[in-house]
């Protein structure tokens, strides 16, 4: 348990036919971003989603393909013996395609100060390697890449360890096309109701996608329901009766039962394509203090542009101005005592290291 040694791990996984998820590639690296694993994996299962445009990978990949699951777990027990610690974003996801538990782990979701407000919500990889790291993980609309989402989760890691990174990560409101803004998901919807009653359950003027490559629950199916515009759909997903709550991205959906007329009774959910306004706006006023700067950290006020009034206003301004004063001093004396602490930290990890050997 005294082991400092760290691997990072990173999985793709589609969606198959029994409406389970499946392993398709595993990246692992260690400390100093030297690759350890590297596999494409069969899923041995019938797949009926690839979400290449997430995953990046295509059935013709997977073509030829031996390494099994099987084979990855072997490979990750070795790489986890002796106490090595596992780092990843979102960990959770990984070790539920890996069918593996470990003890000890450093999840990147959780390590990090994030602006979310009441509208909490653990930020994107994408998000952190923007303002931790000062780089963009992967061009707009590119799929995933293993390997660098590993490295991304290790470096992310290291700056934590061992810079102490404290700044607090900002809300980057997602850019969701406005075509998509007129839509909402309608998910876990059950076979059993065909998708024209989606018109007695949901409220409004819409047409009905239903794409093959949605029918990935076995008993379940998605579609989406289209409206004429953005508002349209706000209107119709405030006005449908349900319980309301979050996905695992923070964007709002309702939980809602429905009876039919010929006696079919279930629930379903409905989701919106993006997070509510009110977190676009937060994230809108805090992207504002950081265009062209990828530092977060936070601006000057600045003093020299307080213009004395004569009279009573010239001597509330004397003291706005002193207040300013200790403002500054305060957060010169604060960020020495973080310089102080993060000093202490390296010496407790190179001690820590020491002790291991």
């Amino acid at each position: 348990m005294r082991s400092t040694a760290m691997v990072a791990v990173d999985c793709e996984m589609v969606g198959c036919e029994d409406g389970s998820e499946a392993l398709v590639r595993v990246c692992v690296v260690d400390r100093n971003l030297q690759v350890k694993l590297n596999e494409l994996v069969n899923p041995n299962k019938a797949v009926v989603e690839y979400r290449t445009e997430i995953t990046g990978i295509s059935a013709k990949d997977l073509d030829g393909v031996t390494y099994s699951l099987a084979d990855v777990q072997k490979s990750m027990k070795k790489l986890l013996s002796h106490g090595t610690i596992l780092v990843g974003h979102s960990l959770h996801n990984d070790l539920q395609a890996l069918k593996l538990d470990h003890a000890r782990v450093i999840d990147t979701s959780y390590i990090f100060k994030y602006g979310g407000g009441p509208h909490y919500r653990r930020p994107s990889l994408s998000n952190l390697c923007k303002f931790v790291l000062g780089y963009e993980l992967r061009e707009k609309g590119a799929p995933h890449n293993c390997l660098d989402d590993a490295c991304a989760a290790m470096k992310l890691a290291l700056a934590k360890i061992e810079h102490g990174f404290d700044n607090i990560i900002p809300v980057v409101r997602e850019d969701v096309p406005e075509v998509e803004m007129a839509k909402l998901l309608v998910h876990r919807i059950p076979t059993n109701v065909p998708s024209q009653e989606l018109h007695n359950i949901i409220p409004g003027n819409f047409t009905i996608e239903l794409k093959a490559n949605k029918k990935i629950r076995g008993d379940r199916y998605s579609a989406l329901a289209i409206f004429k515009n953005q508002r349209e759909a706000n209107h119709a997903f405030e006005n449908v009766e349900g319980y309301g709550e979050e996905d695992s991205n923070g964007r709002p959906q309702k939980l809602i039962s429905f009876q039919l007329d010929k006696g079919v009774s279930g629930s379903l959910y409905i989701r919106k394509m993006t997070h509510d306004d009110s977190i676009g706006q937060v994230a809108s006023k805090k992207r504002s203090l950081l265009d062209n700067n990828t530092s977060v950290e936070p601006k000057k006020l600045k003093t020299d542009q307080i213009i004395e009034e004569p009279g009573e206003n010239k001597a509330g301004l004397n003291q706005c101005d002193g207040h300013l004063k200790e403002i500054e001093r305060l957060k010169q004396e604060l960020s020495q005592r973080d310089k102080e602490i993060s000093n202490l930290n390296k010496i407790i990890i190179a001690l820590t290291r020491k002790q291991g050997l």
